[in-house]
């Protein structure tokens, strides 16, 4: 098993280190962080990653690998942190996601698919992309194309979260978002987690850790969502599977490790023990991130992009700017309140 992943894992490993190392003498003309020159790069060699040899490799760090670099984020955060996000943000991202996930539906009659089509494309929005398409796949009643849109949603949600990752970050700074508020609206908006985490500790630490916390929020609550599609299919008597749901464990793990983080410095005794520990895994967690997007990027093929078909690309753009107006537009509103 370890050999079949060799192959994309080095490359990803090269992708990554090359970004880490370019980055200084890059920000020497332009400020742009190594996760970003990583996915850049990345996609570059596109063409290169394309082989058979190198896709469980990339696949393993884009799914492995990243989500525990994201649960070893969870010692760089504190429960205060999480708690300071305050319920009208909580509020805000629930709104958000219940409506995207009904713009779902709404764009997909709209352009005359199927309203499976409309499921996927909403839920793979409105929780967290590619995984949660999968999971809403499970309940989602059979229909001629629906193994191809299943692929569309994936790669589309992918995509267009890789776009976000780059122009996310630069539009809050138009807006004149502080660093909470850029993290909520990254973390509330951008489909993938990979993405998210770009996104965010490309801006700052702060704004990063603000991005994860809202993002998790949103993966935990995969599971009502894909019970409430499954309900609804139900409801109009239509058959399905069960719900097939992955449990989040690696966000388990983040709030775990929040508690460590902030049970540990009430307990001076710990403190000489924990901190080079901590350091070590938050390095780790650093390198993991950065393996994720180096991976992200080398499966990222502009042609597929360009190839999918403008009704199917116009409804998931749809849905990208409904999350991305109500959670942008509600945080400038409570900003002004």
């Amino acid at each position: 098993m370890a050999i079949e992943y060799a192959p994309g894992v080095a490359l990803s490993a090269i992708v990554a280190a090359i970004g880490y190392l370019a980055a200084p003498y890059v920000g020497r003309v332009l400020p742009i962080p190594n996760m970003v020159i990583a996915l850049v790069v990345g996609i570059a060699l596109n063409p290169i990653a394309a082989r058979p040899a190198t896709s469980p490799g990339m696949a393993f760090c884009v799914r492995t690998a990243l989500r525990w670099a994201v649960a070893l984020l969870g010692l760089r955060v504190g429960l205060a942190d999480i708690a300071a996000l305050g319920l009208g943000t909580a509020a805000l991202i629930v709104v958000a996601m219940v409506t995207t996930l009904a713009s779902g539906f709404i764009f997909a009659r709209w352009y005359g698919r199927e309203p499976g089509f409309g499921a996927l494309v909403g839920v793979g929005t409105a929780v967290c992309g590619a995984s949660a398409t999968l999971a809403c796949s499970t309940v989602v009643p059979n229909y001629p194309g629906k193994q191809p849109d299943i692929a569309f949603v994936v790669v589309a949600v992918n995509a267009l979260a890789t776009m976000a990752m780059l122009v996310y970050p630069l539009l809050s700074i138009l807006l004149g978002f502080d660093a909470q508020t850029t993290g909520v609206m990254l973390g509330g908006t951008i489909h993938d987690v990979a993405q998210v985490v770009g996104a965010g500790y490309a801006v700052s630490v702060a704004v990063g850790n603000t991005a994860m916390i809202v993002k998790l929020f949103r993966v935990f609550l995969l599971l009502p969502v894909v019970l409430g599609v499954g309900w609804y299919f139900t409801h109009m008597g239509r058959k399905h599977d069960e719900a097939r749901v992955p449990a989040p464990v690696f966000g388990i793990v983040f709030l775990a490790l929040c508690a460590l983080n902030s049970v540990v410095p009430l307990m001076p005794a710990l403190l000489p023990t924990y901190a080079p520990i901590k350091s070590a895994l938050v390095e780790a967690s650093t390198w993991g991130l950065l393996l994720a997007i180096g991976a992200l990027g080398l499966g990222t093929s502009i042609k597929t992009i360009v190839g999918l078909g403008w009704r199917h690309i116009t409804t998931v753009l749809g849905t990208t700017a409904v999350i991305f107006v109500i959670v942008t537009g509600g945080l400038a509103l409570m900003r002004l309140a």
